[in-house]
C-alpha cells in the first residue's frame, strides 16, 4: 500500500473545497436571485434555501469564507490521509 503524503492530500482537498466555494460565489453573483434559489434548492435536495441566502455579502466576508472553507479542507483531507495511512491494509 502507498502512503499518502498528508500535507499534500490536505492541501489538494482545500483547493477543491476553495474552488467550490468561488463557484458558488460566481453563481450567487451572474444569475438572477430566482434561478440562484433553484439552483441551490437542487443542490440541497429540495431543502428551501430562501430564507438563508444574502444577497448583500461584503467582499472582506467572502475573502473570509474562502480562508475559512480552505482551512477547513486542508483539515479533513489531513484526517482522510493519516486515516488511510493508519488504518490501511498492507500488500507486503
Amino acid at each position: 500500500m502507498n502512503k499518502l503524503s498528508i500535507a499534500r492530500f490536505g492541501f489538494a482537498v482545500a483547493v477543491a473545497c476553495a474552488v467550490s466555494y468561488l463557484g458558488c460565489v460566481f453563481v450567487m453573483m451572474t444569475v438572477p436571485q430566482e434561478v440562484a434559489i433553484r439552483f441551490f434548492n437542487s443542490l440541497m435536495h429540495g431543502v428551501d434555501v430562501t430564507t438563508i441566502m444574502r444577497w448583500d455579502m461584503p467582499l472582506w466576508e467572502t475573502v473570509l469564507g474562502v480562508i475559512e472553507i480552505f482551512v477547513l479542507g486542508w483539515l479533513f483531507g489531513a484526517l482522510i490521509a493519516g486515516c488511510y495511512n493508519c488504518c490501511g491494509k498492507s500488500l507486503t
